[in-house]
């Protein structure tokens, strides 16, 4: 978005042409026979490539949740216990790249220690995981699964007879990216993932696996960092705010642009501040992307402090922390308690460079209200 705290609109187009991508990182459309070989010869994990498998998904009933990081020592003794494991933080505040330790092998107990350690620091890296990668997609999902309900992405590319996969596939596009480019003046979409769901994902694990030598990063902000900023009356004012999240904008975007749908439109009411559910700490939860208004307020009022919010965390950049990709990295993180953005500057006159990454979410608690 060329505004990071405007709200999407399904019929952004150029002129009288077809829509433009609202996000340039997602590939809406299959290729053609001719490009499609082509990429398939250029990646090394074809199996990974994003397949348009017209598969309905109902709207996902409500379940009970327990948070595994509740279950977890303190000490993370099982998970960080090994000689060989080396801990780096990216930041003072968030942010901890874990080295020496292969996800492949963890238990139960050493995952529940995970969850704590990325409830902690919201951001976690482990490199070089080679094992992860190799144990294929249906292993992948199981090990993911322990933190919660996989979600299933309604539009864009998934693995065909894995649909928790979320695939990100970029390569070339050049035209794609002209036209974005020629009505926005950044690619930044700050985010929480799929927050219009009624149980919205806690733990999402992204795995890089190509990417550009350079760029390509993904860059995080902290959202109870940004609402402890804030004055103890601008906290009262917004701690009861209930707001209006919604995939309809992004499902009807979708089918402007001929690309495939897989859900009908949701929308669930959360609150505006939410208590994170390990922490105990207040964060704001709010985004550019899935939130249409404010229960109760008119547009221009919404618009006028969503704005203001929005404007406060992306700039915070002392709470936040950004993540310098290296293919086979996996990265989870906490995604009640962040706002993040894909960076894309790996394009030159010739399109952007390869870039393969895939998304696990995993669906956790219904938000939990400050006030209730």
């Amino acid at each position: 978005m060329s505004n990071p705290t405007s709200t999407l609109s399904s019929t952004a187009v150029i002129g009288s042409e077809k829509p433009i991508s609202y996000d340039i990182n997602i590939p809406y459309l299959a290729v053609n026979v001719e490009e499609q070989a082509r990429i398939e010869a250029g990646t090394h994990y074809p199996q990974y490539l994003p397949s348009w498998d017209p598969t309905w998904f109902d709207p996902l009933p409500p379940f009970e949740f327990f948070d595994p990081a509740l279950r977890a020592d303190a000490s993370k003794s099982t998970l960080l216990g090994g000689f060989s494991v080396k801990l780096t933080d990216m930041t003072p505040r968030m942010g901890t790249m874990v080295e020496g330790l292969d996800l492949s092998t963890l238990g139960s107990v050493a995952k529940d220690e995970l969850a704590l350690l990325i409830s902690e620091r919201k951001v976690v890296a482990f490199p070089a995981q080679d094992n992860f990668l190799e144990l294929g997609p249906t292993a992948q999902q199981q090990w993911m699964s322990h933190f919660g309900k996989p979600n299933y992405q309604p539009v864009s590319g998934s693995l065909k007879g894995h649909p928790g996969f979320h695939i990100i596939h970029r390569d070339g596009n050049r035209e794609e990216l002209s036209a974005f480019f020629s009505q926005k003046t950044t690619s930044c979409l700050w985010h929480q993932d799929v927050s219009y769901e009624r149980q919205p994902p806690g733990y999402v694990m992204l795995g890089l696996l190509q990417g550009p030598d350079v760029g390509g990063d993904t860059v995080f902000a902290a959202t109870d960092e940004a609402y402890r900023r804030l004055s103890p009356s601008f906290r009262a004012m917004i701690d009861p705010i209930k707001a209006i999240h919604s995939s309809a904008n992004m499902i009807n975007h979708t089918k402007a642009f001929g690309g495939l749908v897989r859900k009908d439109p949701v929308q669930s009411i959360h609150p505006l501040v939410r208590v994170h559910p390990v922490t105990g700490e207040k964060c704001i939860f709010i985004n550019g992307e899935f939130i249409t208004g404010f229960q109760g307020f008119k547009q221009p009022e919404y618009n006028a402090l969503s704005n203001f919010l929005l404007n406060h965390i992306v700039t915070g950049h002392d709470f936040q922390t950004r993540v310098h990709w290296q293919p086979k990295t996996i990265v989870i993180f906490d995604n009640r308690s962040t706002l993040h953005s894909a960076i894309v500057d790996y394009f030159d006159e010739n399109g952007a460079k390869p870039r393969h990454i895939f998304r696990l979410a995993a669906m956790a608690e219904v938000p939990i209200s400050v006030i209730e």
